[in-house]
């Protein structure tokens, strides 16, 4: 099974809190297909931007967004 992993990243309006200062200005990284290939682009970003206290990467694992073994996943119910 593949393991889909979202990297991503932005300002955030306080660094204490995870809220992006601007949607439109989040940087997608990449899309990985192994939590490894995707914590090495967050590394990489995370250490670009370190002496900017307002900048932050996440990983999202996007393959729990959808369960295989389910009929139809939460997200599918959507639409």
């Amino acid at each position: 099974m593949q393991r889909l992993h979202l990297v991503f990243g932005g300002e955030l309006v306080d660094p204490g809190k995870n809220v992006f200062r601007n949607v439109d200005d989040i940087h997608i990284v990449g899309m990985y297909p192994d939590y490894a290939s995707a914590y090495d682009a967050w590394k990489a970003e995370a250490q670009r931007t370190v002496d900017d206290a307002h900048m932050r990467y996440y990983i999202a694992h996007i393959h729990r967004l959808r369960d295989e073994e389910a009929q139809t996943s939460p997200t599918e119910e959507l639409g």
